[in-house]
């Protein structure tokens, strides 16, 4: 996928104020129109600029964009960071010209194909209206929603400053993480979004939780999985083995004769809730290596008087 450089596209300096922006979109809206140009290329180029619009008139979706740096150019194969857009508040400014199917590859895996308008809300007497709903994603440890904690936040706010430029600004926050709170859960903070108009209440900011990566333990819903090594004697006669949980270690019995990937569940081990999460193990039959001349001789035994043939049901 190729990096889009809208500001080349609109044919303006980055650092355009947003009435320069709108007079240079109105321009070549005009220029590549399909019903007026004579261009061969009129719809693409009509395309493109409507989607480098819908980014630059936009001071969230322009600042979250500018946070990809000038070291990508146009043409250049891009993949997105994952956290590219991580500490941004999105009050999300929606599509304003048509489908939004017709926006590029590079637009979707930017902003995704269900970034909606968020517009004030209630429009009443004398120009009052209630401010913008924000949105932000909230990374925290898996441990966090087993315990409930408070985290500090900063957030990178777009604003445009008095000259018509996009600026940002911080905004710090002291956020409660409720005890069994699940991925993609929001969190709603009253009053925390855009200030209202005329006078109206501000709107509120909703924060999603996401988990970080962990080293062990892989999450679904309020379940999580964790793949458990276990000696070949363990598996093969049964054992009684430390296993790690969120909540603390616990033991866990494997029956004699437990085969690789099956399934054992600690019932009520997940993330809280009601009801709670369970905590699915699958042992992984980790072989000891023959690093040693005791080491080999032993397997050597092992390879006489098991006569083990471990693809006999693959009929070789």
């Amino acid at each position: 996928m190729d990096f889009k450089d809208y500001y080349t596209i609109m044919g303006v300096e980055r650092d355009a104020t947003q009435d320069e922006i709108k007079r240079a979109y109105r321009k070549l809206a005009r220029k590549y129109h399909p019903d007026v140009s004579k261009e061969s290329d009129a719809e693409t180029r009509f395309k493109e600029v409507g989607e480098a619009y819908e980014v630059l008139k936009d001071p969230e979706k322009r600042a979250a964009y500018d946070q990809l740096g000038a070291n990508w150019k146009a043409g250049q194969d891009f993949n997105p960071p994952p956290d590219w857009d991580a500490g941004f508040e999105f009050s999300g400014g929606g599509y304003t010209g048509g489908d939004a199917s017709a926006y590029s590859d590079f637009f979707e895996s930017l902003f995704g194909h269900e970034f909606r308008s968020a517009r004030p809300k209630g429009a009443r007497h004398g120009f009052q209206a209630r401010g913008e709903d924000h949105h932000a994603k909230i990374l925290i440890a898996i441990e966090d929603a087993f315990q409930g904690v408070e985290h500090r936040i900063t957030l990178q706010v777009p604003e445009v400053d008095a000259s018509g430029h996009v600026v940002t600004r911080k905004h710090t926050l002291n956020v409660k993480i409720p005890k069994g709170v699940r991925q993609g859960q929001k969190i709603r903070l009253s009053g925390q979004g855009a200030p209202g108009f005329g006078g109206g209440p501000a709107g509120d900011l909703y924060l999603e939780i996401e988990f970080k990566p962990h080293s062990i333990y892989r999450v679904e819903g309020r379940d999580l999985y964790l793949e458990l090594p276990v000696a070949p004697w363990e598996a093969a006669l049964g054992a009684t083995v430390k296993t790690p949980t969120p909540g603390g270690v616990v033991d866990l019995k494997i029956p004699a004769g437990m085969t690789a990937g099956k399934k054992m569940r600690l019932k009520g081990r997940g993330i809280p809730g009601k009801p709670p999460g369970d905590i699915y193990v699958t042992p992984q039959i980790t072989l000891p290596q023959a690093s040693s001349d005791k080491a080999r001789e032993l397997y050597r035994k092992m390879e006489q008087e098991l006569a083990f043939n471990p693809r006999s049901k693959l009929g070789v």
